[in-house]
């Protein structure tokens, strides 16, 4: 598809292109460059991952606004590399838009051609530019009369369509819920088992992507009755990705067996075998080998299993998601057949996934997004995809996000060339990209609220805290373990995840004089075998060094142990106090002194660092998603 002009579109956009007969407007061959180009350099390797590191930092230097990785690899760009500029944007004190127009902006992997299209605000099924995007979802955010509660309701709820197959008796026990079941016209209809007429049905459904005619699969969690005929699904369908958004068990309930083996497992005619595991913060990769009887064929199947969804509501941030569906993307092979998605019930969660993937498609190769007539689509295939108003609204920010970030990430082999390009000023606008996408960082992250911290803003924690304006939020606090006389279980500390490994760091105020036996508490609870200290000491404190001194770095080495419990033993934990970064500076005062401070507790740790480690193992670069 050729880039439309102004003159080929009418004045308002109401029909989505979602479903057009046209091929797929980007060729394989634009798409595999598209990839390569953000994707990983040859060589890589695999490298461990950082495990209780605890950074202590004045009150200036960390907010702990943030508790989450971005995960991601290969990010997509929107419109062939366009990233939206918010320096024209403005806001007065009512929240309303004083000049919104939002520009795109070239990103340094390639140019783009935007499409003028105009909508109105207010009416249904609008095509909305992504470069009004911000503007739009604010306007529903904060509209009065008309908003996003108006927009869902206005999606079809329940049974749209025949579902007759899924409620004859004999598959009556092959649906998890009553209510989300297979309609007939999109149901995939397995090749029956001999001897056994009803064997045809799966609780799934084929679903379109972006001009891609039964591009996913969305289907439930499996049952212990159903596992076997997952598999056969995954085999019939030649599906080489299976897409999971679901934890096995939630609020005590389970949502979905495990239909994976541990090694190999022999279901039907099938044989799985789990050849790789790959655990990162918010997501696994499993890679499996898959074999029938009596077939010489071995396929090689990947399970994308997303584990960061909480049990209620949405995620907090859509980083996460976002990285998830990039890598989904960057390695699920073109030749392979649909991608088969659930969550327990394979409505909710799984049409969100959907829902963004086809939505970046979209503004990557149109311009727009049709958000309300994507789901609208979605759920004449499968009922209730995308089943609540903050799953929709979530939606909505998952794209806005993707818009507005862009791709940050950047090849190992590449990197040297592109932080040149993006840090060199522009003379007219004396500023550079980086100081960009560092604006557009303070404007897409969500500040943390004062009912956030409702646990570090109770009196009696009030002097725990060097500064009231720097807290944690309550999700991300390390609650302490061990018992100390009457002192509480709160300190001023965030758990941060790595690229690879959820919960490993810890961030954290430079003990008070009444919270340093917290702060012991705290290394010890939580296994912490590194201490990392980035300022100096009060000048009030007398502190007696026995450790070497080095460059800026002055190592210690503690032993510590639990007297009210002395059968645990004791820990060594090393502490990094690193002198080059005075008070008064935003940044050290030497760029070899910080890295070497993170080679050391490489060294210490055998591990890595979280941007460390993805230079490792993956070969890029992303300083920004981190």
């Amino acid at each position: 598809m050729e880039p439309v002009s102004t003159a080929d579109k009418t004045s308002t956009t109401k029909v989505s292109t979602l479903h057009k007969d046209d091929p797929f407007s980007t060729s394989s061959q634009d798409l595999n460059g598209f990839r390569q180009g953000r994707g990983r350099c040859k060589g890589e390797r695999e490298c461990p991952c950082v495990s209780g590191v605890l950074c202590i930092t004045g009150a200036q230097r960390w907010t702990a606004a943030r508790c989450h990785s971005s995960a991601g690899v290969a990010p997509m760009t929107v419109q062939k590399g366009a990233l939206l500029s918010l320096a024209a944007l403005t806001i007065d004190p009512g929240g309303k838009f004083v000049d919104p127009s939002l520009t795109l902006q070239s990103f340094p992997y390639g140019g783009c051609e935007s499409v003028e299209i105009s909508y109105q605000s207010g009416q249904f099924q609008p095509a909305i530019r992504v470069a009004d995007l911000l503007q739009h979802i604010t306007q529903m955010k904060c509209g009065q009369g008309y908003g996003f509660k108006e927009e869902y309701e206005g999606l079809a709820e329940g049974q749209t369509a025949p579902w007759e197959m899924a409620k004859k008796y004999k598959n009556r026990n092959k649906n998890r819920y009553g209510n989300i079941i297979a309609y007939d016209h999109t149901r995939v209809r397995l090749q029956p088992l001999e001897g056994d007429p009803h064997s045809d049905y799966i609780n799934a459904n084929y679903i379109d992507g972006y001009h891609r005619p039964r591009h996913y699969i969305a289907t439930q969690g499996p049952m212990q009755e159903t596992v076997r005929d997952f598999w056969r699904m995954v085999w019939q369908e030649n599906s080489t990705s299976i897409v999971m958004v679901t934890n096995l068990v939630e609020v005590g309930r389970v949502k979905c067996v495990r239909y994976w083996p541990d090694e190999t497992e022999v279901y039907g005619d099938l044989k799985v075998t789990l050849i790789e595991t790959e655990p990162l913060a918010e997501y696994v990769i499993r890679t499996f080998t898959v074999q029938k009887k009596s077939h010489h064929e071995i396929r090689e199947i990947r399970q994308f299993h997303f584990t960061s969804w909480p049990d209620h509501g949405v995620p907090c941030y859509a980083t996460g998601l976002l990285g998830f569906i990039r890598q989904v993307k960057f390695l699920n092979p073109p030749e392979g057949g649909p991608i088969a998605v659930h969550c327990s019930a394979g409505a909710g969660r799984t049409g969100c996934f959907m829902a963004v993937d086809i939505m970046l498609d979209m503004a990557e190769n149109e311009g727009v997004v049709d958000i309300f007539n994507c789901i609208r689509e979605l759920r004449s295939q499968r009922v209730n995809m995308v089943q609540t108003e903050e799953q929709y609204v979530f939606v909505h920010d998952a794209i806005l996000e993707a818009c507005l970030c862009g791709n940050t990430a950047i090849p190992v082999c590449e990197f040297r060339a592109v932080y040149y390009n993006i840090s060199r000023l522009d003379p007219q606008t004396n500023s550079s990209q980086v100081k960009d996408e560092f604006q557009t960082l303070n404007i897409v992250t969500p500040r943390v609220r004062p009912e956030d911290c409702s646990v570090g803003l109770l009196p009696r924690n009030h002097d725990k805290n060097r500064s009231m304006d720097v807290l944690s939020a309550d999700r991300c606090l390390p609650f302490l373990i061990s018992v100390d006389g009457e002192s509480s279980n709160y300190i001023n500390a965030a758990l941060m995840d790595s690229h690879k490994q959820p919960a490993a760091f810890i961030v954290t105020q430079h003990p008070l004089p009444n919270t340093t036996a917290d702060f012991w508490r705290l290394v010890f609870d939580y296994n912490c075998s590194s201490i990392v200290m980035l300022n100096e000491m009060d000048a009030a404190q007398v502190e007696f060094i026995s450790a070497d001194i080095d460059d800026d770095i002055i190592n210690r080495i503690f032993r510590i142990c639990n007297m009210a419990r002395p059968q645990d033993g004791y820990r060594l934990v090393q502490h990094f106090q690193f002198i080059g970064w005075p008070a008064y500076r935003d940044t050290p005062l030497s760029k070899r002194s910080i890295l070497q401070l993170v080679r050391r507790l490489s060294k210490w740790q055998e591990q890595v660092v979280s941007i460390s480690e993805m230079i490792r193992q993956q070969n890029i670069v992303d300083v920004f998603h981190t």
